[in-house]
């Protein structure tokens, strides 16, 4: 139906300049709030009754009038209706909806993405400091970060997926300690047990490995132990190795990829982040109080200057976020996505007003950011706090274990990022209509039962008579998967992988409703042709959204 919209749009633009020049540039179709009242609806005359000094309704009846008379009004409108103030809504005429089945079954896989726009677009996610096992929360970070990244695929962007952490500093050092405590055969409750020590029982497989000599491979780096429980630094690096060789592994089952990864450490080692402050410092942005550098970030709207320098030295955590976007930027990513938790609130405005303070031309709103609040995790009518293996959390390798990497996924991306969630593993492994992830791969594999006991190719079905497809269950339908193009272009645009689950939920909904409405497999060869061509568009999409949620189509379940 894309094709359908793209003529009639085409033909309101030409209408409204002729009514006022300029009103054009107010073409737009919305969707009625009430399906009843129609398929499309318009509010431009309401818009142009005061630029035209006519009432509304006088204006919404001569756009009625004009639009009638155009051709693709003509061939795809049954009936264009006045309500209240001056709302316009149409209603297609069937074969408008059936158009959709033929563009679906046309372009497949690439069904609702736009061709390469010759943008770049970069998203950083995840950035967990290796330190312990991802838990949950990097789960709901991962979902997301993956998630908009092929959201903004499906708009023609090339995609750059970035992981930045920490490999050094007081965390670094404290798990550096606490392997090396046991090592020396120590364990939490001892009084030799250090106080701030990481508690989980990964610690004590690290030591192991580390006393064992073992080499640990990870996607970014490797170390060999040397075996030595007096050699902190080594015990450090090893340790590090060892967890990012963990978070590799939970990613991949969570199959979330990555194009590069950004240490802190290389911030400093190669002069960025000094050369950030100077640069700061250089353009009057920067001020010596009691012994402290400050940023004057109350000049892009801050509610108070921050501290870059410390009295000791020392520079304060946003200062390093300042540099590594100031490299994002030279790197040419002048779109940039930073998927974080909502206890990174307070340095947006910091690393923002760094960034407008150097003088590089970097707008207002860079980097974009996407924060997300943590995740309460239920099981059997309980709340899980605590992993064995990490000690204090529940990690994503559990949630995984416990349902199924396309129910993790689906349920974390269920909600909006900020809003709380809570993740019920009893529900997650449910195969009934109550599990949403089940009730959308269950009505793509009832599809595909569909096909396999009719065994004809599907490609033979793009030459399908339509026609028979004008029953209400048909029509509403083929309605629903007309929305799917401009709902991947709006979540894009909004970060919202959400509203693909809940097209996803009403598109299976749609489904099973036509499915109980209409037998497919009927003797009548043209009708059965159209309505197989009808199901077998709709498992297209199905398959398309579940794709861009990193969730897999079942054809038997």
């Amino acid at each position: 139906m894309q094709t359908v919209q793209h003529e009639m749009l085409q033909a309101l633009q030409e209408v409204l300049e002729r009514i006022q020049v300029g009103a054009g540039a107010r073409a737009a179709f919305e969707s009625p709030k009430v399906a009843a009242h129609g398929d499309l609806a318009m509010t431009v005359a309401m818009q142009l009754a005061k630029p035209l000094r006519q009432a509304p309704r006088l204006v919404a009846e001569t756009l009625c009038k004009d639009l009638r008379a155009t051709a693709a009004f003509e061939r795809w409108v049954e009936s264009l209706e006045i309500a209240g103030p001056g709302f316009i809504n149409i209603k297609l005429k069937p074969a408008a909806k059936q158009q959709v089945v033929r563009e679906v079954l046309e372009h497949g896989d690439y069904f609702g993405q736009l061709p390469a726009n010759g943008q770049r677009l970069m998203v950083e996610f995840v950035s967990a400091n290796p330190t312990g096992p991802l838990h949950v929360g990097h789960g709901r970070q991962a979902a997301l970060g993956d998630a908009i990244c092929n959201l903004y695929a499906t708009q023609g962007w090339e995609v750059y997926r970035e992981f930045y952490y920490n490999d050094a500093g007081v965390q670094i050092n404290t798990l550096a300690l606490s392997v090396q405590a046991r090592a020396r055969g120590f364990k939490p409750g001892d009084a030799q047990w250090p106080e701030a020590a990481y508690n989980g029982d990964y610690i004590g497989d690290i030591a192991a490995d580390f006393m064992a000599r073992k080499t640990v491979r990870s996607d970014d780096r490797e170390f060999t132990a040397s075996g030595d429980a007096q050699d902190l630094d080594g015990m450090r690096l090893f340790a590090v190795a060892y967890l990012r060789h963990e978070q590799d592994l939970d990613l991949k089952a969570f199959a979330v990829r990555f194009d590069n990864y950004y240490l802190e450490s290389s911030l400093y080692t190669s002069g960025r982040v000094d050369a950030a402050v100077e640069q700061l410092r250089g353009a009057g942005k920067t001020y010596e109080h009691d012994g402290a550098l400050w940023l004057r970030t109350t000049d892009y709207g801050d509610d108070k200057d921050r501290v870059m320098r410390k009295g000791d030295g020392s520079y304060t955590y946003f200062v390093p976020d300042v540099a590594y976007h100031i490299s994002k930027w030279e790197r040419g990513f002048h779109k940039v996505v930073n998927i974080q938790g909502t206890d990174h609130h307070g340095t947006i405005a910091r690393v923002r007003a760094g960034l407008q303070g150097l003088g590089k031309g970097i707008p207002q709103g860079f980097p974009d950011y996407v924060l997300h609040t943590m995740v309460r995790v239920m099981r059997g009518g309980q709340e899980v706090k605590i992993s064995k293996r990490a000690g204090s959390y529940v990690t994503l390798r559990d949630l995984i274990d416990w349902t199924s990497k396309d129910a993790v996924r689906f349920f974390l991306l269920s909600r909006k990022p900020d809003t709380e969630y809570t993740f019920d593993v009893d529900l997650a492994i449910q195969k009934n209509n109550d599990n949403p992830v089940y009730y959308v791969q269950y009505a793509h594999a009832r599809i595909c039962s569909v096909l396999a006991a009719w065994g004809g190719e599907r490609g033979s079905l793009m030459g399908a008579d339509l026609s028979p497809l004008h029953s209400p269950a048909a029509l509403a339908l083929m309605l629903q998967l007309a929305k799917y193009p401009a709902m991947l272009s709006e979540a894009a645009q909004d970060f919202a992988p959400h509203d693909v689950t809940f097209y996803l939920r009403d598109l299976a909904a749609s489904y099973h409703s036509y499915y109980d409405a209409e037998r497919i497999l009927v003797e009548d060869e043209a009708l059965k042709r159209a309505r197989l061509a009808l199901v077998a568009a709709t498992a297209q999409v199905l398959h398309n959204g579940l794709k861009v949620l990193g969730v897999s189509a079942p054809e038997k379940m």
